[in-house]
């Protein structure tokens, strides 16, 4: 435990000169409110939404609103950029219609979601900790400031663009992720209300095609974002193209798919059913079509990925 508080002071200082390097480069040719880059403000702002956010939740021991306060973070961060520019454009709107609406339906869908749980077990053991606590939502200031990067930087811009063919593809690919996530969160949500399912993994639908395909929605939307912000970067604004790689990252190396995979090997692991199911679904990029095989190696049950 000690390690652990050890590990997460010394990360601390790391996650908030990381962002703050972020800022500098991202603030490059952007607009200005007074003296100070609006994209500087804007990184600024994603951390102390957390630390306020921590202090109650800490002294109540609750996560419970730990998503929602991303939620409010990129909500109220991409209104204050959107106005913050002395002109608001077209391609400013769209990234501001396309961070919006992601985060207003993931962010109810996970609050309605930990609201009937009562909790999230991913942090029974963090929540004693002050340092270790503190560390979670330091990281989700980074989280927020480097997924929503790519479309506040192009949004604060001094050449944003016409809307254009970057503008249409970007849109288009940011729809087909956006799609997969609802269904895919919607398909588990109804499948975990089902009393029958319960102590089962999900095996149908979209999951069917992918062990994870939230989470390919999710990479793919923000793939999307960049795609679309491109045009108005310049000089080190560059830098935040790396947005989607980090997402990418995050999910498929460190917090998402090996800690989900880990919880359901635990779960399951020796099923010959489930054993099936992980040996011929892929974990992220779904399949588009699945054999007639494969449906006979993986029993008609209802099941449950945690």
């Amino acid at each position: 435990m000690k390690d652990k508080k050890l590990r997460t002071l010394i990360a601390l200082p790391v996650v908030v000169l990381v962002g703050a390097l972020l800022a500098l480069a991202g603030s490059d040719g952007g607009a200005l409110m007074g003296p100070i880059p609006v994209f500087t403000l804007a990184v600024a702002a994603a951390f102390l939404i957390q630390w306020i956010a921590f202090i109650p939740s800490f002294l109540n021991q609750t996560e419970k609103y730990y998503d929602l306060t991303g939620t409010l973070t990129y909500t109220a961060i991409t209104l204050l950029v959107l106005f913050a520019v002395p002109e608001i454009h077209g391609r400013s709107l769209l990234l501001a219609f396309m961070v919006l609406a992601w985060t207003l339906r993931l962010g109810s869908f996970l609050f309605r979601r930990i609201s009937r749980a009562g909790k999230d077990d991913r942090f029974d053991e963090i929540k004693p900790s002050f340092v270790r606590f503190l560390g979670v939502w330091t990281i989700q200031g980074l989280w927020v400031t480097f997924t929503a990067a790519a479309a506040w930087v192009a949004m604060t811009s001094n050449n944003p663009g016409a809307l254009d063919g970057f503008a249409l593809v970007g849109f288009i690919i940011w729809g087909v992720g956006f799609s997969l996530e609802i269904v895919a969160d919607q398909q588990k949500a109804r499948f975990n209300r089902e009393p029958s399912n319960k102590g089962q993994f999900i095996a149908t639908g979209l999951w069917s095609k992918s062990r994870h395909p939230n989470y390919f929605g999710e990479i793919l939307l923000w793939v999307g974002v960049a795609i679309v912000a491109l045009p108005a970067l310049q000089g080190w604004q560059w830098v935040v193209v790396i947005s989607p790689v980090f997402v990418a990252l995050l999910l498929i190396k460190i917090s998402g798919i090996p800690l989900l995979e880990k919880k359901a090997d635990s779960k399951w692991g020796g099923q010959v059913d489930y054993e099936a199911y992980k040996e011929n679904t892929p974990v992220l990029i779904p399949k588009i079509l699945v054999g007639t095989r494969n449906s006979r190696m993986v029993p008609n049950r209802k099941r449950n990925m945690p």
